[in-house]
């Protein structure tokens, strides 16, 4: 590109800032989305976002002497991603240069991607270039990603000072993203070839779950090894066997498939849970229609982290401060004790920070301490060698350790971990190995650990029950949940929740609270908390009645007499924002943030009942 091309470019830019309205004295986007809007964005992208991060972090690599940033934005110009050194970082992160702001023409004016949006053509500016001022201090070089149909999909930007601008540096842009583009097209072939080649034994084989297909007449025409392993039938027998005799209901099952839907469920299969999926698939050979079964055994101790932040119910100002605070820390290599009662839902926040880090794909394995008994407990966590005992399973067996490598690891009710297991936990989180029982080999894991108690691990230290050097390893990132009592405003909320939850499950109708026993469950002080609200709405449901005596046993000191209109959720709601709306003396942003909702949110929240600043 010569000089007249780049200068005619450029004005071009120019000219659409104005006309879109942006000033050059402007610093941050004016469109940046967060919360739900931003996870959709990111489950959206999430192939992209995998497939360039390493190439982001040796782009990184090449300049790590120098103050630079990699960004990855999708196709509209929203980042995805950013990389780089700490202090230039700071000052993009001022500028609110953030996953979820957009740097198109029409939010932020002209700057390197801006330009690549526009033209699909590698670009760099320096100073001046970009059209407003907070930008002038940076150089940036921004190349496109595309599809294999040509299509832009996404832009890689390099950023430093102006003093640091190079040719070079938009030359290492622009193979970075080449690099990109050519491994989403490997991975969209071997995508293809997998569909094509589902029936190669090799990979057939190799899968961890056992997979069977048959006709809509339910004969089987393939399994692999493990589904021989799962139901326990030799290669002969499962050739004679047909599906209805190995999955309860299976004609059912073939109506919902023949109607061009799949199926997903868990299904129980002798002694052990199944989750099973079935899907129709073409067979070119035959011109004719099969199904894919995928049998995957439910393992008890390996627990899928199902939870995520935005099923976690509740209004009350200070939890939705812990909820943000958990977010914040998800993606800490540094160990979290979460602290709080029985029942506050510990492990609904252990799984919710898994899913919220960048170990979300991993294994997530949760191990109740007080359940194991002690002379297992190494057995559980390490695992063993062959021969390493009489009777120990042939190849030997991996610990939780071993599972959860790369995820993240609960230890639940850590103050029940017998004191010798304690100190192997320390060596493991201070060495980041484990030596299986029987061996002698050094295994590096790399987990993240979280570890729950309802107990005062202080006072278990000073009694000698818990180990000091462990308590502060694993008290880096402390997390207290409040009990129900301290966040009454929620259990309204909560009890609405159970109610249509267990309905729903049960198949049943919701039951109707009057307001004087709604005004009991107010002022009932849960020493069971949430567990055992959840415990009460499913009674409730089920008996069609309300417990009456069981609120009885214990009240809080709130005035029992206030008036009913307390009871009703809008008017709780109504009154919790003008009360967080006054403690910020009407700030809209810093009340929107105690809030935990956005702005436009609370505007509309406040127009409905009428609030004014």
């Amino acid at each position: 590109m010569n000089h007249n091309d780049f200068r005619t470019i450029i004005e071009s830019s120019r000219r659409r800032s104005i006309a879109a309205d942006i000033s050059c004295d402007q610093i941050y986007s004016k469109k940046i989305i967060d919360n739900i809007e931003l996870q959709k964005k990111f489950a959206e992208k999430r192939n992209m976002i995998l497939t360039a991060a390493p190439y982001m972090e040796q782009l990184i690599n090449f300049v790590i002497d120098y103050n630079f940033f990699v960004l990855l934005t999708d196709g509209e110009g929203c980042i995805l991603n950013v990389f780089g050194n700490e202090k230039i970082l700071n000052e993009a992160f001022e500028l609110k240069m953030i996953p979820g702001a957009y740097m198109d023409e029409e939010s932020i004016g002209t700057n390197a991607m801006a330009v690549v949006l526009k033209t699909g053509s590698p670009i760099q500016l320096s100073g001046e270039d970009h059209f407003i001022k907070a930008y002038h201090r940076w150089t940036c070089s921004g190349a496109p990603i595309k599809d294999s149909h040509g299509k832009l999909i996404g832009v890689l930007n390099l950023t430093g000072y102006t003093e640091q601008v190079h040719p070079h540096t938009l030359g290492m842009v622009i193979a970075a993203s080449n690099a990109i583009e050519e491994m989403l097209k490997v991975k969209e072939y071997h995508k293809l070839q997998n569909i094509n080649y589902k029936h190669m034994n090799t990979i057939f084989n190799s899968m961890p779950v056992a997979i069977i297909t048959s006709d809509l007449e339910g004969n089987i025409k393939l399994y692999n090894n493990q589904a021989t392993e799962l139901f326990g039938k030799a290669d002969r027998l499962m050739e004679a066997t047909r599906m209805n005799e190995l999955i309860r209901n299976w004609e059912s099952m073939i109506e919902v498939i023949e109607n061009g839907e799949n199926v997903e469920q868990d299904i129980s299969i002798k002694n052990f849970s199944c989750h099973l999926t079935a899907n129709p698939i073409y067979n070119p050979v035959d011109d004719s229609i099969e199904i894919v079964y995928i049998f995957e055994e439910i393992k008890k101790s390996n627990i899928a982290a199902y939870y995520t932040f935005d099923k976690i119910i509740g209004e009350d100002p200070n939890f939705l401060k812990i909820v943000q605070y958990a977010k914040k820390i998800s993606d800490s290599k540094s160990t979290i004790l979460i602290l709080g009662e029985s029942g506050t839902g510990k492990e609904v926040f252990a799984q919710s920070i898994h899913n919220y880090s960048s170990r979300m794909d991993a294994p997530f394995i949760a191990i109740n301490c007080g359940a194991i008994p002690k002379e297992f407990m190494e057995l559980e966590l390490f695992g063993y060698e062959e021969g390493a005992y009489a009777g120990a399973k042939k190849g030997g067996s991996q610990g939780k350790f071993e599972q959860a490598d790369g995820g993240t690891i609960l230890f639940d009710e850590i103050g029940a971990l017998p004191l010798d297991m304690q100190v192997k936990l320390q060596r493991v989180l201070q060495e980041g190995i484990i030596t299986r029982i029987g061996s002698q080999k050094s295994i590096p894991v790399n987990v993240r650990v979280i570890a729950a108690s309802n107990k005062d691990l202080k006072k278990e230290v000073e009694s000698g029950r818990f180990r000091k050097d462990l308590y502060y390893r694993l008290n880096v990132l402390p997390l207290y949940l409040p009990p129900l009592r301290e966040r009454k405003v929620d259990i309204v909320l909560l009890i609405q929740y159970f109610m249509k939850l267990i309905c729903n499950k049960l198949n049943k109708k919701e039951v109707a609270i009057p307001k004087e026993y709604l005004k009991q469950m107010m002022n009932y002080n849960w020493p069971g908390n949430i567990r055992e609200l959840e415990n009460i709405v499913e009674l409730i449901v089920n008996s069609e009645t309300i417990p009456t005596e069981y609120f009885n046993q214990e009240t809080g000191n709130e005035d029992i007499n206030q008036e009913e209109e307390i009871l009703d959720l809008a008017y709780v709601e109504r009154e919790q924002l003008k009360k967080v709306l006054q403690k910020n003396n009407g700030n809209i942003t810093r009340t929107a943030s105690d809030l935990g909702i956005r702005r436009n949110t609370l505007y509309s929240k406040m127009k409905k009942y009428n609030i004014k600043i």
